[in-house]
C-alpha cells in the first residue's frame, strides 16, 4: 500500500480563496436560477426521448462515476489494500463532471431555481452547492499548505451532494415514472 504523503499545514489561510470562489459560484448560480426567467424547453436532448430522461441518465452516469471516484480515492490513500492507477480517479472525475454540465445547463436555463416543491428545492440547492464545492476543491487541489483533511472532506461533500442530486432526480424519476430512454 502506498499512501499519499500529507502536506504540511499552515492553517486555513490557503483555503480562503478556494472557499470564497466556491461560495461565489453557489451564490451566482442561485441568484441566476431565481432571477432568470425559465424558458420551459430543453436545448438538444442528444437522442433521448426528452429533456427529463436525458437529465436522469446523465446524472445516473455521473453518480456511477462518483462511486468510482470514492473507490479510487480510497485506493490512493491506501485504505483498500488494492492499488488503482491514479488516472482512474482523474478521468472518472473529469467524465462525471462533464456529464453534469448539460444537466446543469438545462436545469438553470429551462427550469431555474425552484422552491415550491420540497424535493425540487433540495435538488436546486444541492446543484448550486455541488458546483460551488467542486470549484473550491479544484482550486484547493494544487495549493501547497492546505490542511491534510481538505481533499477528503471536499471530495466527500461533493460525493454527498451528487448522491443527493441523484436521489432527488434520477431515483425519484425511476420510482415515480419508471425507466425510460
Amino acid at each position: 500500500m502506498t499512501a499519499i504523503p500529507q502536506r504540511p499545514s499552515r492553517g486555513l489561510t490557503p483555503l480562503l480563496v478556494p472557499l470564497l470562489a466556491g461560495g461565489l459560484v453557489v451564490l451566482a448560480l442561485g441568484v441566476y436560477g431565481r432571477a432568470h426567467t425559465p424558458t420551459g424547453f430543453a436545448v438538444g436532448v442528444a437522442g433521448f426521448s426528452g429533456a427529463l430522461t436525458m437529465k436522469v441518465w446523465l446524472t445516473t452516469g455521473a453518480f456511477v462515476l462518483a462511486i468510482v471516484q470514492v473507490v479510487s480515492a480510497l485506493s490512493m490513500w491506501g485504505r483498500l489494500g488494492v492499488t488503482i492507477p491514479p488516472g482512474v480517479h482523474r478521468w472518472s472525475g473529469r467524465l462525471a463532471f462533464l456529464l453534469t454540465i448539460p444537466v446543469a445547463f438545462h436545469c438553470l436555463y429551462a427550469l431555474g431555481l425552484q422552491y415550491d416543491v420540497p424535493r425540487v428545492l433540495a435538488h436546486s440547492l444541492l446543484g448550486c452547492f455541488f458546483y460551488g464545492l467542486f470549484t473550491a476543491k479544484m482550486l484547493a487541489l494544487p495549493k501547497q499548505g492546505t490542511p491534510g483533511w481538505t481533499l477528503p472532506v471536499f471530495g466527500g461533500l461533493a460525493f454527498t451532494a451528487l448522491v443527493g442530486l441523484w436521489l432527488t432526480s434520477s431515483f425519484w424519476f425511476f420510482t415515480a415514472i419508471g425507466i425510460k430512454v
